[in-house]
C-alpha cells in the first residue's frame, strides 16, 4: 500500500494537479522534499481512506434495501 501512496504521490508532483500544488506549499513552508512528499502521500491515504469508508457504507445500504426488497416481494 505504501509504494502505490507513494507512486501515485510521484505522479502527482509530476503534473499540473491539486497534489502538485499540496507539495509545493509544504515546500514553501520550508518542509524537506521528503517531508512534503510525507504529507502528500498522508493526504492521499485520508483519501483512499474516506472513499473505503464511502464505499463499505454504500454497500451496506445496498445491501440493506436488496433484503427489505425480497422480503416484501
Amino acid at each position: 500500500m505504501n509504494r502505490a501512496l507513494y507512486e501515485i504521490a510521484l505522479t502527482q508532483v509530476r503534473e499540473q494537479t491539486e497534489g502538485r500544488a499540496y507539495y509545493e506549499r509544504k515546500r514553501a513552508q520550508g518542509k524537506t522534499k521528503r517531508e512534503a512528499m510525507r504529507c502528500l502521500k498522508r493526504r492521499l491515504s485520508d483519501l483512499v481512506y474516506q472513499t473505503m469508508r464511502h464505499d463499505a457504507r454504500t454497500l451496506a445500504v445496498d445491501a440493506a434495501s436488496a433484503n427489505e426488497a425480497r422480503l416484501t416481494a
